[in-house]
């Protein structure tokens, strides 16, 4: 199956971007048979779309953080593939019988917050239930009892897949049930849909794919329905080169969800993959957006030789979502990658305020006379 191009005949063109919110998903749900189950915090609509008449049941939810927002374009691109004359689209629809609440947090997505408008972060929420959104998205796991779970996420680009320099573009993670890190029959399942994603994810992004921490938190959401005896699988989107917009992870999102499909209903899941899973190189936080090398700056009235980094800071502003670059570590980076990188030579680093790169400062500086960097980027 050709993914590329069936993702790009079936694309939600009308989604594009970081900033999406119910204002953008609204009129594309309403020309589908969704229904609202209830509000937000502040009294947004909050919609479940089911669909199909297979035996296996599919529960996905997204943005339940509302500044993730990469798996929702990829929802809808999905969206459009079950609604097409694709064979595909009709397999799907014959296998499983799907229920999708698209936007988890739209008071959050509005905001472009991580928390909804009570701050409360709804991934820690699972136990308390102490949010209207929290309590909707449990009541409707709890009606439609499904097999599995996907819990649909963005992550930050500071992720790498291992330590080596490859950027986690895609991450998965089959949630624990207990402390201990436990494998049993509920987690091998999501194990196994896991390594057939990855499989067909490495054919577009080598070593690209990661495995998030799956240190056991019972508040989470994912470890909660793990608990339950209900196969979950984390997706956290991440970064891919020059993909600030993250359109191309997208697309890499799209892929996941079909091809995942396509082996739980072709394959016997209870096959035993963990240790194929296990290979999958484990989420590190060792990028950052910008490294500048080989530095000269006037330390304590001495000249010394360093490196700096900046980092992205996403700031909603008029309602569009600006990358504004700040200093955010000084030293050796050991360990550490730029998305971009560059080798200053010995050049000496000069600003308008004291010459010395700060954490928590603008990225606007010049190396040497004439190279001037504004925002993170030489101009």
């Amino acid at each position: 199956m050709n993914y590329i191009e069936l993702h790009k005949q079936y694309k939600q063109n009308s989604l594009f971007g970081r900033y999406i919110t119910l204002t953008d998903v609204e009129p594309i749900l309403s020309k589908l048979p969704s229904q609202v189950i209830g509000t937000s915090v502040l009294g947004k609509p909050i919609y479940k779309y089911t669909i199909g008449t297979g035996k296996i049941r599919v529960f996905m939810w997204s943005q339940m953080h509302g500044n993730e927002s990469t798996t929702t374009k990829a929802l809808f691109d999905f969206f459009n593939i079950i609604h097409s004359d694709e064979p595909i689209g009709e397999t799907l629809l014959n296998a499983f019988t799907f229920c999708f609440l698209p936007m988890l947090n739209p008071d959050g997505a509005e905001r472009y917050t991580r928390e909804n408008a009570n701050t409360i972060d709804l991934n820690r929420d699972s136990v308390n239930l102490s949010q209207p959104e929290s309590q909707l998205l449990r009541k409707a796991f709890d009606d439609f009892k499904p097999d599995f779970c996907y819990n649909l996420h963005d992550q930050r680009t500071i992720f790498g897949a291992g330590d080596k320099g490859n950027v986690a573009t895609v991450s998965f993670l089959a949630p624990s049930f207990n402390d201990n890190r436990d494998v049993n029959e509920v987690r091998s399942k999501a194990m196994n849909v896991i390594v057939a994603m990855n499989e067909e994810l490495q054919k577009h992004i080598p070593n690209q794919v990661g495995r998030f921490d799956d240190g056991f938190n019972l508040n989470c959401i994912g470890d909660q329905f793990t608990y339950l005896g209900v196969p979950t699988i984390l997706f956290e989107a991440g970064h891919f080169q020059d993909d600030y917009y993250r359109e191309y992870t997208r697309k890499m999102i799209f892929i996941a969800l079909v091809s995942g499909l396509r082996h739980i209903y072709e394959n016997d899941v209870v096959d035993n993959k963990n240790a194929l899973y296990l290979q999958i190189p484990q989420n590190n936080i060792v990028f950052y957006d910008f490294i500048y090398k080989n530095v000269k700056i006037n330390y304590d009235g001495k000249e010394i030789i360093t490196n700096f980094a900046a980092q992205y800071k996403e700031e909603l502003i008029d309602k569009k979502i600006l990358f504004n670059a700040y200093i955010a570590e000084i030293g050796d980076l050991k360990g550490k990658f730029g998305h971009f990188q560059y080798n200053a030579h010995k050049m000496t680093y000069s600003d308008n305020e004291e010459n010395f790169p700060k954490t928590n400062q603008k990225a606007i500086f010049c190396l040497g006379k004439d190279i001037k960097f504004v925002n993170g980027l030489k101009k």
